[in-house]
């Protein structure tokens, strides 16, 4: 049988208070500081509005983290806390007790309310974190911080978003719409225009492009990213080229922009039809070393790969992905010697369907075995016979600090028409066991067998991973 938890005197307080919302708002000019958020809380939960907006205009915090109350968007709250501040936007002068600085609508700022709504509250101080001197009265008034997440991914505008850039618009000048996330999925790129129009452009850190997007489009995107000077990960999925002698000039338009990103660190290129063959251009844009580098399922020419290999800027790279890239018909030289280059630094390596076979995994194994730092490394899909596989397993024995490998089953486990023989692998499994039992160090090794490396058929066997040494239940 469930105990009920009998509320806090703190909170019957606040339900009190609230049942006369004149006499509440009243109070609100003599209420502690600390009393604000679990009274916040409590109007929130009841839908008390005229509340809320007062309490808005008497915030005694930098930041009121309204988002982490909402779970979905609530336009009766949302209206209320803009009501709030329009109220103080039309003052020339801050109030005594205003210290509002930002408004966060995003998905989080649940440590803030947790810890006034708990025990926690005694241990804080009284004005609560970036809170101002009350002495500093009579300021003008600084632009307001109004913070959102945008994941813009319906063909309109959802109804909380246009309120929003609707209030932030007829009030330009007085606050500040702020965004460090941006994902874009499937909007027409009007619409885009319209709201990134209204966003403090340099104030986003994450940009994320996933829909099917021709170049031209990019290119008309391209402006915008470009003002984004303080992007650190660019993600950019599904985008093609129509074959025309303008992709070569969009491309250029596009790596222009790329250029004024100065603290781009990770960069996630995703199924693109334009980067064959100018690999190079992309990478001459760079203007800071990158610590992610993902280039996935597409298309890559031998001098891509050598450009890649010499590009200055990946030098100190922790996470390589490029998986997805046939390498089987190119040299495995770029490879070898990017590998070598990224020795020092990189932590998580992923080489998946990339048709590399036997010949190829031993032109590189030797700079692979010098990745010092490698902690990942992941290779399924690929053709890979059992004595190579074998080799594989020695030449990383002494990478100490590699804690997750995944590799594919041998190619003698399939049939020649590409089934999936599970007596002949369980074999293989047992001799790559010996193997690993007369290296003697403990690793844990998985085998993927989806998909076949003959036919790409997507079966999928959930195989126990190989552990060394085996640990036993006592």
């Amino acid at each position: 049988m469930s105990v009920r938890v009998p509320p806090r005197l703190l909170e019957l307080a606040g339900q009190s208070l609230l049942r006369d919302e004149a006499s509440a708002i009243a109070a609100l000019e003599l209420l502690p500081p600390e009393l604000f958020p679990p009274l916040f809380m409590e109007a929130f939960n009841g839908r008390h509005t005229k509340t809320l907006k007062a309490m808005v205009q008497a915030w005694p915090f930098a930041r009121l983290p309204l988002g982490g109350l909402m779970q979905t968007p609530h336009q009766e709250i949302l209206q209320a806390a803009l009501d709030g501040l329009d109220v103080l936007l039309a003052q020339k002068v801050r109030p005594r007790r205003w210290k509002l600085q930002v408004l966060d609508l995003r998905n989080g700022g649940q440590n803030f309310w947790s810890l006034w709504s708990g025990a926690g509250v005694h241990m804080c101080s009284p004005m609560g974190p970036g809170a101002e001197d009350s002495s500093r009265s009579k300021q003008p008034l600084a632009p307001l911080k109004v913070f959102v997440d945008l994941c813009l991914k319906e063909t309109t505008l959802d109804e909380f978003l246009t309120y929003l850039i609707t209030w932030v618009k007829q009030r330009e000048g007085w606050l500040h719409l702020c965004c460090k996330k941006l994902r874009i999925f499937a909007m027409p790129i009007q619409n885009i225009e319209k709201v990134l129009n209204m966003v403090q452009l340099d104030c986003i850190q994450q940009v994320e492009v996933n829909c099917p997007w021709q170049l031209s489009t990019l290119g008309v995107f391209a402006p915008y990213l470009g003002r984004m000077s303080n992007v650190q990960r660019l993600l950019l999925a599904h985008i093609h080229a129509a074959a025309s002698e303008e992709e070569e000039r969009q491309v250029a338009h596009f790596t222009s922009q790329v250029l004024r990103l100065h603290h781009l660190r990770g960069l996630y290129i995703d199924s693109p039809s334009f980067l064959e063959g100018c690999l190079d251009q992309m990478l001459r844009c760079l203007k800071t070393p990158l610590e992610t580098l993902s280039l996935t399922n597409c298309h890559l020419t031998e001098s891509d790969l050598t450009h890649l290999s010499h590009c200055l800027n990946i030098s100190q790279l922790q996470n390589l992905d490029l998986s997805g890239i046939s390498l089987t018909y190119l040299s495995p030289e770029p490879l070898q010697i990017l590998l070598e280059k990224v020795a020092a630094t990189l932590q998580n390596l992923d080489l998946d369907q990339c048709g590399i076979a036997d010949s190829h995994l031993e032109a590189i194994l030797p700079a692979l075995s010098h990745c010092s730092q490698l902690r990942t490394f992941s290779m399924c899909g690929n053709p890979l016979s059992m004595a190579v596989m074998g080799r594989l397993l020695r030449h990383t024995d002494g990478l100490r600090r590699l804690r997750l490998e995944v590799y594919p089953a041998p190619l003698e486990s399939y049939s020649p028409w590409g089934a999936l023989h599970l007596g002949r692998l369980a074999w293989f499994r047992a001799e790559l066991i010996e193997i690993l039992r007369d290296l003697g160090r403990p690793r844990t090794v998985w085998l993927s067998t989806s998909p076949c490396p003959h036919c790409g058929n997507k079966t999928s066997h959930d195989l126990e991973p190989i552990l060394w040494p085996c640990y036993m239940p006592a």
